[in-house]
């Protein structure tokens, strides 16, 4: 059976407004596909340099923030679809950056915009894919794609930036892609020797004190954001690798401690739950961010799921329980907490308005709680960023504490 192929819907046809691409005979100068493992395949615009990427295929919902999505470590090895009808309008900075580099592996969107129209851009974003080799598909339905994923699932799929791309091998490769449950590269992702972390927020607001509370951050694919936020509020942060045993974390005389976002499945990293038990039990303050919180519920007994299709976007309502509010947060995730799996003495702090799955985790009677969502957002709203000042008050507890016992 021939696989279906979704060309640009009649009502979006070339018009003398909306001109058709730059064609070579019948053919795009620039052909792009997108296959998907169960043999959907959607076809038109490709851009950035010609190759084949494979990963899951994911919908993002945010209206902005493109290149912060695209940096964005936890989207390492996925495909993700914009839902925005518009990429590329405000070009590329650095200051926008959440690593160093694209973390995915390419991406959809409906138009991509080749001129920037912002007083912050320093490029636009055709140059940025071809800068960091990433390439991307556009003019397609992506509405139609979004749909197809919201309803069936997330599954892996396969994209193809060639003069002539094949079809029937793109799904083969889609096919072929290992899935993500077992996934650990989180264990890749991250930095490989400890470093200083100094910056603040942008324009210079907030830096770390020479007597803030030291707070050491596991790196399994940290956003810049998180540890400027950390930085802003005068903590002396030192980013470590996600492999560091307690002992040297205990030896820098932490305060407090982070587990960042990152990709992957977190039942696959062992060694990262481990460590985490013991740390719990030194009564440190520990916030986990993301695939922090899913490795706290390891920790503390609970099981963690692959999502049908996760939460990709800056939208999402979730209900404080503890003080009867409700925030707007920005989300990028697809595993979550098993809540009938939580053992007596952790509660849910943070629930989903959307769906109603464990959006927060407190155990009780100890300085130990985390987040699903990005309360440093970036972007997104910035509703859930007073667990920073809430993470910050218990590792100056510490810090005070320990000052009082010094002799």
């Amino acid at each position: 059976m021939a696989p279906r192929v979704c060309e640009v819907p009649p009502d979006d046809r070339p018009t003398a407004a909306r001109p058709r691409p730059p064609r070579t005979g019948d053919r795009l100068v620039s052909r792009a596909l997108l296959a998907l493992a169960d043999g959907r395949v959607f076809s038109g615009k490709g851009h950035g340099p010609h190759g084949v990427r494979v990963g899951e295929v994911v919908f993002q919902t945010s209206q902005t923030g493109y290149q912060e999505i695209l940096t964005d470590p936890s989207y390492s090895g996925q495909i993700v679809v914009f839902t925005v009808a518009h990429l590329g309008n405000v070009g590329v900075n650095p200051e926008d950056r959440e690593s160093a580099r694209p973390q995915t592996a390419a991406f959809v969107t409906r138009h991509l915009s080749a001129v920037p129209s912002s007083w912050r851009a320093r490029g636009s974003l055709p140059d940025f894919l071809a800068e960091h080799d990433l390439p991307a598909l556009s003019e397609v339905d992506t509405r139609a794609l979004t749909r197809h994923l919201r309803d069936g699932g997330a599954q892996n799929g396969c994209l193809i930036h060639a003069p002539d791309p094949d079809p029937e091998e793109a799904i083969a490769r889609a096919r072929s892609c290992p899935s993500l449950v077992g996934d650990d590269s989180a264990a890749r992702i991250g930095t490989r020797t400890a470093y200083e972390w100094s910056e603040g927020l942008w324009g210079g607001a907030g830096r770390p004190s020479s007597a803030g509370p030291r707070v050491v951050v596991y790196d399994f694919g940290v956003k810049t954001t998180i540890l400027r936020q950390l930085a802003a509020r005068g903590c002396r942060v030192r980013v470590v690798p996600a492999s560091t045993p307690l002992e040297e974390v205990r030896a820098l005389g932490a305060h407090g401690v982070v587990y960042s976002n990152g990709p992957g499945d977190p039942a696959a990293m062992g060694g990262a739950v481990a460590t985490l038990r013991l740390l719990v039990e030194t009564g440190l303050p520990f916030f986990g961010i993301c695939l922090g919180h899913q490795l706290l519920a390891l920790a503390l007994g609970a099981r963690t799921y692959k999502m049908k299709f996760g939460h990709h976007g800056a939208n999402h309502p979730v209900a404080d329980l503890g003080a009867g509010t409700v925030a707007i947060s920005s989300q990028n995730h697809g595993f979550a907490v098993d809540e009938t799996s939580l053992p007596p003495g952790v509660r849910v702090g943070h629930r989903s308005l959307f769906d109603g799955t464990v959006q927060g985790l407190v155990l009780e009677g100890r300085p130990v709680f985390s987040l699903q969502g990005h309360p440093e957002a970036s972007p997104g709203p910035h509703d859930l960023a007073p667990a920073f000042d809430r993470f910050v008050a218990l590792a100056t507890a510490r810090q005070e504490a320990a000052r009082a016992q010094a002799p």
